[in-house]
């Protein structure tokens, strides 16, 4: 069973999310246990392909109280793991233009592990995101005719 620690809404508000990719992260030993305790802000992360590598960018995990002198920085740079196929599937992909690689959820899988959600993500335009809202409001009308209707 798979614990979710934290999501990042704004990625789905912000970007049209073109494919996921589930990727280890390296931790330290604090890290892991302020991750059990949920303390990870997704907000305004992003991965980066830098020499063959996948590094997380702004991702904010609290320090752990108890670990006194052994806490690391909370804003620092993780690697994350991903089979090398994916970063040079994702190094192709991020060569062109207006794609970028954005964390969409911090859990825990079956095993025990600390994996994020990466996206391959496009930004979009203000239009584009009135047209969502727009989009997502008809549909709760067209819901709300075919409960009442049903009644």
């Amino acid at each position: 069973m798979i614990k979710l620690i934290a999501t990042n809404r704004k990625a789905h508000r912000d970007y049209v999310i073109l494919e996921t990719f589930e990727a280890g992260i390296e931790l330290k030993g604090s890290e892991v246990k302020s991750l059990r305790m949920g303390k990870i802000n997704l907000n305004d992360s992003f991965a980066r392909i830098e020499g063959g590598e996948v590094i997380l960018y702004n991702a904010h995990i609290s320090p752990y109280a108890q670990a006194s002198y052994l806490n690391v920085e909370p804003v620092r740079l993780r690697r994350l793991l991903l089979h090398k196929r994916q970063i040079m599937k994702l190094t192709h992909s991020l060569t062109q233009r207006g794609f970028t690689l954005i964390p969409l959820k911090a859990y825990f899988n079956e095993r025990g592990r600390a994996k994020i959600d990466l996206a391959l993500c496009k930004g979009k335009k203000l239009y584009d995101r009135r047209e969502t809202i727009k989009r997502r409001e008809a549909d709760l009308a067209i819901q709300r005719a075919m409960k009442a209707r049903r009644r």
